[in-house]
């Protein structure tokens, strides 16, 4: 990062603690709300709906995966970058190589854009060597790097009506000593679990929240606007502001359907609203 770069990440910084209460929990907007479009106007849909920040997925897109791109869009928009989420996904396999390089490299990034936290999901089951060591992994890089790398709860696929292990050690983080969780509700449904129970039982751990929901009907990733679905979204929004959490909520919810950007805009504003109102504090 050039002494340019790093004066204008922290003035953009001191601007955004000038201009919110202290004491608000951070609503970003996450990449992958306007998928297929790009970094670019997900910062300029954030800046135009008052999301405080951003979450970057790393993805084909080389401007995601680019720093100094990254950095040039703080300063433009005058929005921090909250998160990276790491190219840990199934169609992201090929994006900076092997499984530990793509965590290195998604750590380095994330300080140098100022961000807070690494989204990661856990391993594939196929992906033995990397599992058998990721949580001492997983703490190691964190330290060295010195941001938390939240590893996300996933959920059991099915195939032909019966459940599949898809993850290793496990799709559920909070079975194992990780230091930090990142919890989201689409996939708190699809695996049957209740949100305020898991983030209860997850306490100080949790790091990261993936704001949206789930119906819990179907074993499938939903990413719905929240209170459109099963999960106790609500209540465990208020638990967390009640608490001494210190990290983000951010927006991940699927707009593929949305029938133009008017009515995709109002879904995420829908999203935004309620965030704001049920982390009050």
């Amino acid at each position: 990062m050039t002494e340019q770069n790093s004066a204008d990440l922290q003035a953009v910084k001191q601007s955004q603690a000038k201009e919110s209460t202290p004491q608000q929990v951070p609503v970003a907007l996450s990449t992958s709300c306007l998928f297929p479009l790009g970094v670019p106007e997900t910062f300029e849909t954030a800046l135009e709906l008052g999301y405080d920040s951003v979450e970057v997925m790393i993805t084909h897109n080389v401007l995601s995966q680019e720093p100094h791109d990254l950095l040039d869009l703080i300063q433009k928009y005058q929005l921090p970058i909250s998160a990276i989420h790491a190219p840990t996904l199934l169609l992201t396999q090929q994006v900076w190589g092997r499984a530990w390089n793509k965590m290195q490299m998604a750590a380095k990034m994330t300080r140098a854009v100022g961000a807070d936290v690494v989204v990661a999901h856990p391993p594939f089951r196929w992906q033995k060597t990397y599992a058998k060591n990721f949580v001492a992994g997983v703490r190691e890089i964190s330290q060295l790097e010195g941001v938390k790398i939240a590893v996300e709860n996933m959920y059991p696929w099915s195939v032909k009506g019966k459940a599949v292990e898809m993850y290793a050690p496990h799709w559920d983080p909070s079975k194992f000593d990780y230091d930090w969780m990142t919890w989201d509700f689409s996939h708190a449904a699809a695996a049957n679990d209740d949100s305020l129970e898991a983030v209860q039982r997850i306490g100080s751990r949790l790091g990261h929240v993936h704001l949206t929901d789930g119906s819990g009907d179907k074993v499938m990733d939903e990413h719905l606007v929240p209170g459109h679905g099963s999960q106790p979204v609500a209540e465990t929004l208020q638990f967390i502001a009640a608490s001494d959490f210190d990290g983000v909520v951010c927006a991940e919810i699927s707009t593929r359907k949305a029938k133009g950007a008017a009515a995709r805009d109002e879904m995420l504003a829908e999203t935004l609203a309620f965030a704001r109102e049920h982390l009050a504090r």
